[in-house]
């Protein structure tokens, strides 16, 4: 099913510019920037004291809490998949697991002061839901013993959720539980792409559960969606965009599908000749775009998209937005703590990271130690560039004088090297400069990634595979 051209049109005019020339010109490799500095900066040399003295500083700012809980289990392995998984259809894999979560829980308690607010909780995976709701509930119960968990009306409770893995008792049990944010893994509908891709999930799975949960009256409900898949084009990708968007979530995240066969194993089943080319990837892309805008949803930034009253579009015109390691987040000012393997902590001006070997987060829990593996704890040069570019990533617009308020800087003399980047993306028009204002033109959000790329220090002289590609 094709987008009419005349819908496509109207949808592109007001909101987005196109020109493919200039996307193609930099369509290079780039960070995600979920953080900054990136994960690719965390050192080996920074250990379990250092993570401990974070935590205590982090007891000082007395900063809300948030929780990721990173449950590595699928029953299925998708090709496409680059996370941190172990495949088993095992259940009771999970309950050695369950018990060095608990047992990390416990290690952490030592050095967290546990009467802050727990204002975010996340379970991403691997497939969360992979565990029974016995299973569930003890690990609940467990996080609830250790760290006392939030019963605000305005707490965010999120779980990522495989359609092919959970019913509508799934969802009662979910809720119970506290949680009131579902994202949903679909990926595409096209039968032909998901068998390309090991992972085949009737549309019916996906309607079923979103269907009960809007009964249930979950707050907020995502769909994840990839493009650039094998056997997609844009006409197929229409036909699974217009099948979601009669769903009506609230949220969309549209991922960027990044072919890295060298480094992660399950791709190598994917054929390179399968993927869609260039021009029709800018062309799934622009389509999206179009279809999304004229459904009333607002492209927040990168990968993500949400209806105008949902709580996302509602801090970004806040100027209160915030990105970390699991996207974009609406509860901005929390110190984020991982649990389980190859989880990432960020307290304040401090980052650290679980061990990514399961034998080895489970070796060092079993001598009683935090399973820290590497971290890195911020310069000042860090934080300003962090500021300068999650205030870009989230706003679309950075404010120098602001900038230089919260640092005790002049800003644009701090920053001269990068403003001194910006100016051939200037020339591009992809980002004006107002005063002491850096804004994004509609254009340049669709390549905010270069963008704050002139403000990133570390960035190697050519960034390459290491990173996906930005468009």
């Amino acid at each position: 099913m094709s987008v009419p051209a005349m819908s496509v049109h109207r949808a592109m005019a007001d909101p987005f510019a196109w020109d493919e020339a200039l996307l193609r010109r930099y369509d290079s490799h780039g960070p995600r920037y979920a953080s900054y500095p990136t994960a690719r900066s965390l050192r080996d040399d920074f250990g379990t004291p250092a993570y401990q003295d974070a935590l205590a500083r982090s007891n000082a700012d007395g900063r809300p809490l948030s929780l990721y809980v990173h449950i590595p289990f699928c029953r299925k392995s998708c090709h496409y998949c680059a996370c941190h998984k172990i495949a088993t259809k095992a259940t009771r894999v999970a309950e050695p697991y369950l018990s060095r979560l608990d047992r990390e829980m416990v290690l952490i308690k030592r050095h967290l002061d546990t009467r802050r607010e727990v204002a975010q909780l996340h379970w991403g995976g691997g497939t969360p839901t992979f565990l029974s709701l016995d299973q569930m509930s003890d690990l609940i119960d467990r996080l609830d013993a250790r760290f006392g968990l939030s019963s605000a009306r305005d707490r965010d409770y999120a779980i990522e959720i495989d359609p092919r893995e959970a019913d509508v008792f799934t969802l009662r049990h979910l809720q119970a539980l506290g949680f009131n944010r579902l994202s949903l893994g679909v990926q595409d509908l096209d039968p032909r792409v998901q068998r390309a891709v090991n992972r085949i999930q009737p549309r019916i799975l996906t309607e079923a559960l979103l269907d009960e949960a809007d009964r249930l009256g979950f707050r907020s409900l995502n769909i994840d969606l990839i493009y650039g898949l094998p056997l997609q084009t844009r006409d197929s990708f229409a036909a699974t965009l217009e099948q979601v968007i009669a769903m009506a979530p609230a949220r969309l995240s549209i991922f960027n599908y990044a072919h890295l066969p060298e480094r992660f194993a399950a791709q190598r089943r994917i054929r390179a000749d399968d993927l869609p080319g260039p021009e029709e990837k800018l062309a799934i892309l622009r389509t999206t775009i179009a279809m999304l805008t004229e459904a009333g949803y607002v492209h927040i930034g990168m990968d993500h998209f949400a209806r105008a009253s949902d709580s996302l579009a509602l801090a970004q015109r806040e100027g209160t937005l915030q990105r970390n390691f699991q996207g974009y987040s609406s509860h901005a000012q929390c110190d984020l703590v991982g649990l389980g393997v190859s989880a990432i902590s960020c307290l304040d001006d401090v980052y650290a990271q679980n061990h990514t070997s399961l034998a080895a987060y489970e070796a060092a829990l079993d001598s009683s130690q935090l399973p820290t593996a590497r971290g890195l704890r911020l310069t000042f040069d860090d934080r300003v560039r962090r500021h300068a570019i999650e205030r870009l990533m989230c706003d679309m617009t950075l404010d120098l004088d602001e900038l230089s308020e919260t640092f005790g800087i002049e800003a644009p003399r701090y920053l001269a090297d990068a403003l001194s980047r910006l100016e051939a993306l200037q020339r591009d028009g992809l980002v004006s400069v107002e005063g002491h204002r850096v804004v994004a033109t509609p254009i340049g959000r669709l390549l905010i990634r270069h963008i704050a790329m002139a403000f990133d220090a570390r960035l190697p002289p050519q960034p390459g595979p290491q990173f996906s590609r930005i468009v």
